[in-house]
């Protein structure tokens, strides 16, 4: 319940007291695209698709509340740095659609291993939360997810089309 009064307050001030941001025209990827490799810059908050060394598209991103730093271990609500790849989807994900990240590595494990914690995992670059599409507004333009890659219910539907399980995806700083 206090969660609920909580976002509906978050919900009024977001939408009716911050002043709106300047949309973009969205050009969609052309039919049939296939990108070879994803690359994340977390500072910069953006995805780009890459194919044969040239960007394709570059989409806005939401990371998760802590988003500073590499994850080390489960609950630090940061994104991974690092060379990972797409591991596999999930078409019945809570959010609309998800591909998972292939986080933790060995290196990952490795390392929470010798400082005596669990490194975590499901990383995945997701839609929304399912049924909180009226909330977009707020979802594209803050940190939120619990360390995961978020965009838009419409991109992540062009970015799954595109996205081939085995792709290479960097994440930087």
């Amino acid at each position: 319940m206090f969660v609920t009064v909580l976002i509906a307050a978050g919900s009024v001030y977001y939408f009716y007291f911050l002043p709106p941001k300047p949309t973009v025209a969205k050009i969609p990827l052309p039919p049939g695209s296939v990108c070879d490799s994803v690359v994340v810059f977390k500072s910069e908050r953006k995805l780009l698709l890459y194919y044969m060394s040239k960007p394709l598209k570059t989409y806005s991103i939401s990371l998760g509340d802590s988003p500073v730093g590499h994850k080390e271990k489960e609950g630090d609500e940061k994104t991974p740095e690092g060379l990972y790849s797409i591991s596999g989807r999930n078409p019945n994900s809570k959010y609309h659609l998800s591909l998972r990240i292939s986080y933790p590595n060995e290196q990952d494990k490795l390392n929470a291993e010798m400082n005596g914690y669990f490194p975590g995992g499901d990383i995945m670059i997701h839609g929304l939360p399912n049924s909180t599409g009226f909330l977009e507004e707020y979802y594209v333009n803050n940190d939120w997810t619990d360390g995961c890659i978020a965009v838009t219910n419409e991109e992540i539907e062009e970015i799954w089309g595109a996205v081939k399980d085995g792709t290479p995806i960097f994440i930087n700083k």
